[in-house]
């Protein structure tokens, strides 16, 4: 992709300075959180996209409605999972959550 003046756009150029293992991790990190925006079903999804457009304008009923659809996604266990790809030791099971084991 190039834009008109045939320059790559902004994003890749960011792309193309960083890191190879820190592109990595990032896309890593979105696999996993893709993995749990999955278990929304689309009605969910994009009522969670709705909410979170809508940032700090919300009332309280939409904001218990965020925290609803939020604890499907089950923030806790991204947080283990994305911690656990990226530490060098595994974690402790009660930290880890349901997962049994690592992945490698």
């Amino acid at each position: 992709m190039v834009d008109r003046a045939g320059t790559p756009p902004r994003m890749f150029r960011l792309l193309r300075r960083m890191p190879f293992f820190r592109l990595l991790a990032l896309a890593q990190i979105a696999l996993l959180a893709r993995q749990h925006l999955q278990r929304l079903d689309a009605g969910d999804r994009r009522r969670l996209r709705e909410l979170v457009r809508r940032g700090r304008h919300m009332d309280r009923a939409e904001r218990d409605e965020l925290r609803r659809l939020l604890g499907k996604v089950e923030p806790r266990a991204l947080a283990a999972a994305s911690a656990d790809a990226f530490s060098p030791v595994p974690l402790p099971r009660w930290l880890a959550g349901r997962r049994s084991g690592r992945a490698d």
